[in-house]
């Protein structure tokens, strides 16, 4: 950060060509760090924007509804600003959310969606399906859908698969190339450890970057390099997933980030994942021994398909448990109406971490 302080100083504007980073290609500096961590080519992804906006810019790409093919897949009770963009989207095509949208929950007393019902309503869909939107890792539950599968299917009915990462980047393994999906974006404020409002993520098929018949809005960091200070007419899209970018990098705010990438590319995410399964495992066990409080765990058991977090879905006393540990130094994340989250992040959480929540949770009477 103070170098990057030094050189708004020393240069102003002319940073962007000057400084020991240069902000003209300084979004270049996470390709490669990033590429590993989702699977993709270097050319597939760019942090830019944040999770949202790159969202609604996505979508204003590939979903493109027309004739009988406008109907959109998602998680029931998706997070909320999932909820918000797709609801917009489509009334932004003139359609009515309550028909374009195929909302799909968990079947009745149940609280993680079966796959197979994923894949069974992307059939039933058939031609009128347009888009499957799913969050990689449901925020609530922790459940780690098989994305691999469901693009399959998706693309099967000449569906587009596009999925918002914000709880799966850094915290499980993705491929997200090899499986072929459409499209990803995500957040970095998350697993990834850079900040409040962090710097997000896109990425883009090769398939689709590259071919110009796929429209995208214009913004000036998304033109070629090669005319963007002619200051002409005519947006010229890269040839890259960084030619959904809008505005030039915002450096100070993506400072954090370059270091985080470091810390990861270090430790490497084979060795974060197994760590995680380990961690998460042992956590889930311990949580298990307690039967005093009025919880069950509803993430799924199967390690490959959560990553590191358990949810507990309190009968009573949640709000109670978890004031609790506030107080105790514990940062869990309370989900209403009823749910703590736990995340024992590999990274830098221990299985002393995990006891000692074990601990305070066992001295509530």
């Amino acid at each position: 950060m103070e170098q990057e302080l030094e050189d708004w100083a020393k240069y102003g504007v002319e940073g962007h060509f000057q400084a020991r980073n240069p902000w003209f290609s300084y979004h270049k500096l996470f390709n490669e760090r990033l590429s590993k961590i989702v699977g993709a080519k270097p050319d597939e992804v760019v942090a830019t924007n944040t999770l949202t906006v790159n969202l609604h810019l996505l979508m204003i790409s590939f979903y493109r509804p027309q004739g009988k093919r406008y109907k959109i897949l998602m998680e029931a009770s998706a997070f909320p600003s999932d909820q918000y963009a797709v609801e917009t989207q489509v009334r932004m095509h003139g359609y009515d959310p309550a028909d374009a949208i195929i909302e799909i929950a968990p079947r009745q007393g149940e609280h993680i969606i079966e796959e197979q019902d994923i894949l069974q309503a992307i059939e039933d869909a058939g031609e009128s399906l347009a888009l499957v939107m799913l969050g990689g890792v449901n925020y609530y539950t922790g459940q780690f859908f098989d994305l691999a599968k469901i693009t399959q299917a998706a693309h099967r009915v000449g569906a587009y698969a596009g999925y918002d990462l914000a709880h799966a980047v850094g915290n499980v393994p993705l491929q997200l190339h090899d499986w072929n999906i459409d499209f990803a974006c995500w957040c970095s404020y998350k697993y990834l450890n850079s900040g409040p409002g962090g710097v997000g993520g896109i990425y883009v098929h090769e398939h689709h970057y590259s071919n110009p018949k796929i429209f995208r809005l214009g913004g000036w960091w998304g033109n070629s390099e090669s005319t963007r200070f002619k200051m002409e007419k005519g947006f010229i899209p890269q040839n890259n997933a960084g030619s959904w970018q809008m505005s030039n990098a915002p450096v100070f705010n993506m400072v954090a980030h370059n270091a985080s990438l470091d810390i990861y590319d270090k430790a490497g995410m084979k060795a974060l994942r197994e760590k995680s399964e380990r961690l998460t495992a042992y956590l889930e066990w311990l949580l298990r021994q307690i039967t005093h409080l009025p919880f069950e765990i509803i993430t799924p058991t199967d390690a490959h398909r959560r990553g590191c977090q358990l949810s507990m879905l309190f009968g009573e006393r949640g709000k109670e448990v978890f004031e609790t540990l506030t107080a105790n130094g514990v940062i869990a994340d309370w989900r209403e109406p009823n749910v703590i989250r736990v995340a024992p992040v590999p990274l830098y959480n221990t299985y002393e971490d995990c006891y000692k929540f074990y601990e305070i949770l066992m001295s509530i009477k």
